[in-house]
């Protein structure tokens, strides 16, 4: 039997990158899964399609913005009419924008605080009381390394991850008795949309060309010089939601080439 059949989860930002990667992850150890995120209606029901054939789950989609609080608690509501239950919840949905602080937008601030932050706030309120009915479930909130470190122009991520493990800790001491376990973890860079986006981004902030963006910026943090995979993040999000994690609580687990290690 699979490790995580029976168990149905919910993965916010799921679409592309690191997020579907997740769900490919889950699905292949037997969990149902729900996607979240913005894209082409087509490439998402292709995604699911996908889900189901690999691996003989069933895979739903949830278009909820996860700004906004009432969408993300009717997520939740769907996923557990479908369902019947939600066991493991994945708060992976993010943004980017780097900028120096006094040439921050305010707006860019308040959408990265909302989705990289508030919104797993609102995905735990949401998912704890059943849980907690149920004496098991398992909460994975993909932070990053830059809640461990900072970086410049990068005020509103930081900020949002470095509370993402705030976040997780003070959760993870609330249900320890519950059966339910609350982790983070802190990957470095993988070479997915969004930090791709952050290349060309990076390079005008900074005045330099891509290609050094990627080498003296990036990479040059990561001592490995390579970037993270996302098949690596995922095998770690799927093993914190087996039975052998029941015992890791609370923690940020940095998977980032030792870069948090300097």
């Amino acid at each position: 039997m699979k490790p995580l059949s029976g168990k149905n989860a919910i993965v916010t930002g799921s679409t592309s990158g690191i997020g579907l990667g997740i769900a490919e992850a889950l699905a292949d150890a037997g969990c149902n899964v729900m996607i979240n995120g913005l894209r082409n209606p087509a490439l998402i029901e292709e995604a699911c399609s996908r889900l189901r054939e690999r691996a003989g789950i069933e895979s739903i989609y949830s278009s909820a913005d996860m700004t906004k609080p009432d969408q993300i608690v009717e997520m939740v509501e769907d996923a557990e009419d479908r369902f019947g239950q939600v066991d493991i919840m994945v708060n992976n949905a993010g943004i980017q924008h780097v900028a120096p602080i006094d040439e921050f937008p305010v707006e860019k601030w308040d959408a990265i605080l909302a989705i990289n932050l508030s919104s797993s706030f609102h995905t735990m309120r949401a998912v704890l009381p059943a849980m907690k009915k149920r004496g098991w479930g398992r909460i994975v909130n993909i932070a990053s390394a830059h809640a461990l470190v900072a970086s410049p122009y990068k005020a509103a991520y930081v900020a949002a991850k470095h509370g993402i493990a705030g976040l997780t800790k003070t959760a993870a001491l609330e249900v320890a008795e519950e059966g339910i376990t609350v982790n983070a973890i802190a990957p470095g860079y993988v070479l997915t949309p969004l930090v791709e986006k952050q290349i060309p981004d990076t390079a005008e902030a900074r005045g330099m060309t891509e290609d050094e963006v990627i080498r003296d910026v990036i990479l040059e943090a990561q001592p490995t010089k390579k970037f993270v995979t996302v098949e690596d993040v995922a095998a770690l999000a799927v093993y914190l939601c087996g039975d052998n994690a029941a015992s890791i609580n609370g923690t940020m687990l940095p998977i980032e080439g030792g870069w948090t290690a300097q």
